[in-house]
C-alpha cells in the first residue's frame, strides 16, 4: 500500500535509500483524497488509456487502479522509484522509465499527474500540442492561476492563451502545501484541461505565440502603442484590428484586457493579408 502520512512517506523513501532531489523537484503527495479527487476528475471509463506524469510513490496510480481505471502507463523518471512502482504494482500497471519532457503523447490518452512545479509549463505544452484530450494535473498555485486567468485578471497572460487555444482549463481546488512530504513553499492546485476538439482556431500556432509574446512583452503599453511594432504600422494596425474585430477603442486597451479569441482573430486576419510567420 502506497504511503499515506509524512512519517510513512520519510519511512518508504528510506528503506529505498531514496532523498528527494531538489532538482527533479520531488515532493511526494500524502492525502488520498487528493488523489482520489484527480482521478475522478479524469472522468475516464474503463479500457481508456491513462498516462500518469510522475508516480512517485504510487499514491494517484492506486487510486486510478480502485476505479478500475486504464490501462495505466505511469512514466516516472527516478529508477529507484520506477523499480518500486514495478514492484508494488506487479504488471497492475505498466511502468516506463523516462523524462515527461522526451516521451511522445498522443490524443488517444488521457493523462494525469502531480508535476513538478519546476517543469510543469513544458510538459504542459508538449501535452497540448499532442492534442491530449483530458489533462488532470497537480500544478504549483500560481502556475495553475496563470493558465486558468480569464481576460482583465491580474495573472491573465500567455499561459491562459495558450490554454485557451487548445482547450477549456478550469481550476478545481487549492492544495495545501501540507499535502505533500517533503513540504513545498507554495501550495498546490488542481488544474483540469479538455482539449479542444477538432482544427484549431489559428493557422499558424508559431505565428500566434509570436504575436503574444510580442504583444505581452510591455504589459503596461497600450495596444496602439503595442500593435504597429508587431503588425508593421499603424495603418496596417488599424486594419486588422477592424478585420479581427477589435472592439472600440481597443488602441487605449492593454493587451491583458482582451479575450484570447481576439488574439486568435487577429492571427487568421494576419495570415490572410500574408503576415510572416516567426521561425
Amino acid at each position: 500500500m502506497p504511503p499515506r502520512s509524512p512519517a510513512e512517506v520519510r519511512a518508504r523513501l528510506a528503506a529505498l535509500h531514496l532523498v528527494p532531489s531538489k532538482r527533479l523537484g520531488q515532493s511526494f503527495l500524502t492525502d488520498p483524497f487528493v488523489a482520489d479527487m484527480e482521478t475522478a476528475l479524469l472522468e475516464a471509463v474503463p479500457g481508456r488509456p491513462v498516462i500518469e506524469i510522475g508516480g512517485g510513490l504510487g499514491l494517484l496510480t492506486a487510486a486510478l487502479r480502485r476505479r478500475g481505471l486504464g490501462p495505466v502507463t505511469v512514466v516516472e523518471r527516478d529508477p529507484r522509484l520506477a523499480a518500486h512502482l514495478r514492484r508494488s504494482f506487479d504488471g497492475e500497471v505498466r511502468v516506463v522509465e523516462a523524462d515527461a519532457l522526451e516521451v511522445e503523447f498522443h490524443g488517444a490518452a488521457i493523462v494525469v499527474g502531480n508535476l513538478p512545479f519546476s517543469v510543469a509549463a513544458p510538459i504542459l505544452s508538449r501535452l497540448f500540442e499532442a492534442r491530449v484530450a483530458r489533462i488532470v494535473v497537480l500544478l504549483q498555485k500560481e502556475v495553475g492561476e496563470r493558465y486558468t486567468a480569464a481576460a482583465g485578471g491580474r495573472r491573465y497572460g500567455r499561459p491562459a492563451i495558450q490554454a485557451a487555444l487548445y482547450g477549456t482549463a478550469e481550476a478545481f481546488a487549492t492544495i495545501p502545501r501540507s499535502s505533500f512530504e517533503p513540504v513545498p513553499r507554495v501550495d498546490g492546485m488542481l488544474v483540469r484541461f479538455t482539449g479542444r476538439p477538432g482544427p484549431l482556431p489559428v493557422p499558424s500556432v508559431a505565428r500566434l505565440e509570436d504575436e503574444v509574446r510580442r504583444l505581452f512583452s510591455s504589459r503596461r503599453k497600450q495596444l496602439g502603442n503595442l500593435l504597429p511594432a508587431v503588425v508593421g504600422g499603424v495603418g496596417e494596425a488599424r486594419r486588422l484590428a477592424e478585420e479581427a474585430g477589435w472592439p472600440d477603442g481597443w488602441a487605449r486597451k492593454r493587451p491583458e484586457e482582451l479575450a484570447p479569441e481576439m488574439f486568435f482573430a487577429l492571427s487568421r486576419a494576419r495570415a490572410l493579408r500574408g503576415g510572416p510567420v516567426a521561425p
